[in-house]
């Protein structure tokens, strides 16, 4: 066990957990005010930190460090370059385009901010609503996770740096990352990870239990959120506790295949004309805007509006970025930079694109020519309503419905498997989620996904998704953090590299050189 690491996460969880149940109204009140001192202090470095992830993964792809591969010349994958993809999908999406892909553009249609100029449920509206989907789920988002998982690769692969946050930083900041100065950046890490994925596993919970509420009878309230909030995590300790060929190889294959079915179903039995005008039209509008969205200038910066989705959006990203990197990283061994590049950030980055304009456009058009059904789901039941007022508008509500309810379940499943090996590999030394587990890395497993199921059970049955928000923004905090030194870690090793490459007088070795 690595005390410092475990144990101060965990006492932080604890003692929510206990702050809510004695005195519910002053938590929420102390995690309202510290989300609101964030937001109005570092909105901007939110929108800062995540616009240099992408400019530095561009630079990286064009640079010599493009073409190392991760764990040396002679590393073979462990991964095909489907299940590689497959993996990656999964574990970085986990609820959020489920819940958030029909809901969130309905927001922005009925709602656009004043800063636009538009008027509600207008043509310009529904181009925005298209637009600032493809900001918070396509290209920025993924960079957020590249960059720490990229350095985390190089680090552990190619220069031998521990399975640890802290292993990548100790390049930059030497002995200061060992012993209880590493174990402090991967406690910030921990604290990050279960703050996000509790508020995920909150949207997920929503969704599952409205959409189960509809097909069964049974009241939406806080009796079948924790039965649902049970059965997730049973299933995903459950799974990940079988190994990574066993549980994340094969639940990844089949959710990737259910995505894409999913969506094809939707773009043919729905308004197939209309989501391609919509979505050709959106693209259009993100490319335009990309740098003013980004960097939240003019009339942007410090506008209630970017707060709550712009930069909500990004801490939800950058709560599940620094864990996960450590198994994004460990699954990347044996292909290049530029084939990271691609399987982690462009790839996936396309499928939410494709993702947005299939369900977006959908859910706006017929929202259109519905006489508003998904607005009035929205206002009547929540966000987690709206996909399932968007399937009765198309063949088959019930078995899509069904089907949306299984790919939810299994979708969040998946994402937690993997993050629970990482979880284990930065609280255990020498533990990173073999086949062969020790009884102590179960244990762990077992722990944190408790005790996250307990978190994010209490927020959802009490708060709603204003719950799952905080958590998002409170994870985030300490992600970004890690976010801005693992980008500096990276700018440090494609200088070494490029300064080997550029003095040699022989093809350079593939392995980078020890950077500081």
């Amino acid at each position: 066990m690595r005390p410092f690491v475990f144990w101060p996460p965990a006492f932080l969880l604890l003692a929510a957990l206990g702050f809510s149940l004695i005195d519910f109204g002053g938590f929420h009140a102390f995690l309202s005010g510290v989300n609101a001192w964030l937001l109005s202090r570092f909105d901007w470095l939110f929108s800062i930190g995540s616009f240099a992830a992408v400019a530095l993964l561009g630079w990286v792809f064009v640079s010599p460090l493009g073409a190392v591969r991760i764990g040396g010349p002679d590393a073979q994958p462990i991964l095909s370059r489907w299940n590689w993809f497959a993996i990656t999908l999964c574990t970085t999406i986990a609820v959020g385009i489920l819940f958030w892909g029909a809901a969130e553009p309905i927001f922005h249609v009925n709602g656009p901010p004043d800063f636009t100029g538009l008027d509600a449920r207008s043509d310009g509206a529904a181009r925005f609503a298209l637009s600032s989907m493809f900001m918070h789920w396509t290209i920025t988002p993924y960079a957020i996770y590249s960059v720490p998982a990229l350095a985390f690769a190089l680090a552990h692969y190619n220069l031998g740096r521990s399975y640890s946050l802290s292993g990548p930083l100790s390049i930059l900041f030497g002995r200061a990352m060992t012993g209880r100065g590493g174990a402090l950046v991967d406690a910030l890490g921990l604290i990050a990870l279960v703050a996000g994925v509790a508020g995920a596993l909150g949207a997920g919970v929503m969704t599952l239990a409205d959409g189960l509420g509809g097909l069964t009878g049974i009241a939406d309230g806080p009796v079948l959120r924790l039965a649902v909030t049970a059965a997730i995590v049973v299933v995903f300790v459950a799974s990940s506790v079988s190994g990574v060929q066993k549980g994340i190889r094969v639940l990844s294959d089949i959710n990737t295949r259910f995505f894409f079915l999913l969506a094809a179903f939707v773009f043919v039995f729905g308004p197939t004309g209309d989501i391609v005008v919509l979505g050709l039209k959106g693209l259009g509008d993100y490319a335009a805007t990309f740098i003013p969205q980004s960097l939240a200038f003019g009339a942007r910066a410090g506008h209630e509006w970017t707060r709550e989705w712009t930069v909500f959006n990004f801490a939800q990203w950058l709560a599940w970025a620094p864990i996960t990197a450590l198994f994004l990283g460990r699954i990347s061994v044996g292909y290049t930079v530029r084939e990271f590049l691609f399987f982690n950030l462009a790839g996936p980055a396309m499928f939410g694109a494709l993702w947005m304009i299939i369900f977006g456009g959908a859910a706006i058009n017929i929202d259109v020519e519905t006489a508003g059904s998904l607005t009035a789901a929205l206002n009547e039941r929540g966000p987690e309503a709206v996909v399932y007022a968007m399937f009765a508008a198309l063949p088959l509500p019930e078995a899509v419905g069904l089907s949306f309810i299984i790919l939810t379940f299994i979708s969040f499943v998946t994402a937690m498997d993997s993050n629970t090996h990482s979880i284990s590999g930065v609280c255990l030394k020498d533990a990173v989620g073999g086949e062969k587990q020790r009884p102590a890395e179960i244990q762990v497993k077992l722990f944190w996904g408790a005790l996250i199921g307990a978190v994010a059970w209490i927020m959802t049955a009490t708060t709603g998704v204003g719950g799952v928000r905080m958590l998002s923004n409170l994870g985030g905090a300490p992600g970004l953090v890690i976010l801005i030194a693992m980008g500096a870690v990276i700018v440090a090793m494609r200088a070494a590299w490029f300064d080997e490459v550029k003095s040699a007088s022989q093809p350079a070795r593939q392995d980078p050189p020890q950077a500081s």
